[in-house]
């Protein structure tokens, strides 16, 4: 049985744990970046050190920028880096929008590349991607060659296939039932 970094499970070599993952959670379902963040929380108190870019998020106030805050910006940093939500009703992208991606994503780039995270979570990046604000092959093939032990989620609808097929972990979420179709506005601390 060969064996060089992985460990022999059943006839085949595993990673070892400090392998870092490409994590996709995507669908028309909500919570996709609330499971992004129970990663991340879970990765804060692991010891690991966690970024969360919002490529689209900005003009509202979450509950979870004040809760990273409370971890502390040395454990949990979250950066808002949008003006909100864009492209509603089939509009043109406004050409600001798609500066501030430009400038979201490098910003994210240079950090994965910083090794001062271990957990890059990239959230919304799957909307600005398939609204084409970011070339997905420019993206993924980043994605593709980040140091090994840096974990990156990307979290959004209509992830890339080209996203999907290079990920190592893929969740999609679907909608069986939601509030809002009972009049139900969003809730503080439930959904923001």
């Amino acid at each position: 049985m060969r064996r060089h970094l992985g460990i022999a499970v059943a006839g085949r070599e595993r990673m070892p744990e400090g392998k870092g993952l490409l994590i996709v959670y995507t669908g028309p379902g909500k919570g996709k970046t609330t499971c992004a963040l129970g990663t991340a929380f879970r990765a804060v108190g692991q010891g690991l050190r966690v970024l969360m870019l919002q490529f689209i998020k900005g003009s509202w106030h979450y509950g979870e920028l004040d809760a990273a805050k409370m971890l502390g910006d040395d454990k949990f940093e979250i950066r808002p880096m949008g003006r909100g939500f864009v492209k509603v009703g089939g509009a043109d992208t406004d050409p600001e929008d798609v500066r501030m991606c430009e400038q979201a994503w490098e910003y994210g780039r240079e950090q994965i590349y910083s090794k001062k995270y271990d957990l890059v979570v990239l959230d919304e990046i799957n909307y600005v991607i398939s609204y084409k604000m970011l070339d997905a092959d420019r993206v993924v093939d980043t994605l593709i060659q980040r140091p090994e032990r840096v974990h990156v989620i990307c979290t959004g609808r209509n992830a890339h296939p080209r996203l999907v097929e290079a990920a190592d972990l893929v969740t999609e979420m679907r909608e069986v039932k939601h509030p809002y179709t009972k009049g139900i506005l969003a809730q503080r601390g439930i959904d923001y």
